[in-house]
């Protein structure tokens, strides 16, 4: 009986460890992605672990396979090559003051 409860014990806890392994699967994928999509697939299998809706975590286990492009690097390129490029920007002048704001206020 000691052996069958040490058995049902190790059971109990080799199916628990290998759920959550299976459950981070997707977040273990998207790690080397980038961190916006690694924010995303993270949120998905937390969303799926505390809800137990499968669609959840096979959303964030397809977008994990799937390679975001990465659109912000030539964006913020191509911003910089114009900054490059355009022309200084003229100083604007100062407003001249205003006789109203020599007078004084009347009550």
């Amino acid at each position: 009986m000691i052996v069958t409860g040490i058995f049902l014990v190790v059971a109990v806890v080799g199916i628990g460890v290998f759920y959550f392994r299976l459950h981070a699967l997707p977040e273990h994928m998207a790690h080397r992605g980038q961190k916006v999509q690694f924010e995303i697939v993270a949120v998905l299998a937390l969303i799926a672990l505390f809800t137990h809706n499968h669609a959840f975590w096979i959303a964030g286990l397809l977008l994990a396979m799937i390679p975001v492009p990465d659109f912000s690097t030539p964006l913020s390129s191509m911003a910089q090559s114009l900054g490059r490029m355009a022309p200084p920007a003229p100083p604007e002048p100062e407003p001249a003051p205003t006789a109203e704001a020599d007078k004084p206020a009347e009550v």
